[in-house]
Formats: C-alpha cells, structure tokens, sequence
C-alpha cells in the first residue's frame, strides 16, 4: 500500500498536484492556511493512492514524498 506526505513547509498550494493524480485523492485544504499563506494539498483518501508518484514528479517545490 502506498501513501503520500507533503511537507507544509514547501507547500504553495499552487495545485499542480491535483490535477496530476489519476485517482483524485489530492485537493488543497481549504480550511487551514500554512505559516506563509498557503492552502496546502493534502491526501483524502490514503487507501486509494497507487504510488505513481505523478503528484511529486509535478510538485515544483519538492514538498511531496511518496511511501510504498
């Protein structure tokens, strides 16, 4: 089973990630705001994630890991 993480600390919110993931499991929150202003991405659904790592080749800021 895969998972992902994402590092808030790097995280633009710039949404290129979302758009990447062929299972939809990645949205920007938009109930939390980082320390520099940011909505940032975040998984829904950890259980779905296939580990194709698309979500952090697309990330231009590095702030997304993928676990398998």
């Amino acid at each position: 089973m895969a998972r992902i993480s994402v590092d808030e600390g790097f995280c633009k919110g710039c949404g290129l990630c979302v758009n990447a993931c062929p299972t939809h499991i990645i949205e920007l929150d938009q109930e939390r705001i980082t320390a520099k202003g940011y909505h940032p991405a975040h998984c829904i659904d950890q259980s779905k994630c296939v580990g194709c790592c698309s979500c952090a080749v697309m990330c231009p800021d590095v702030a997304i890991s993928v676990w398998r």
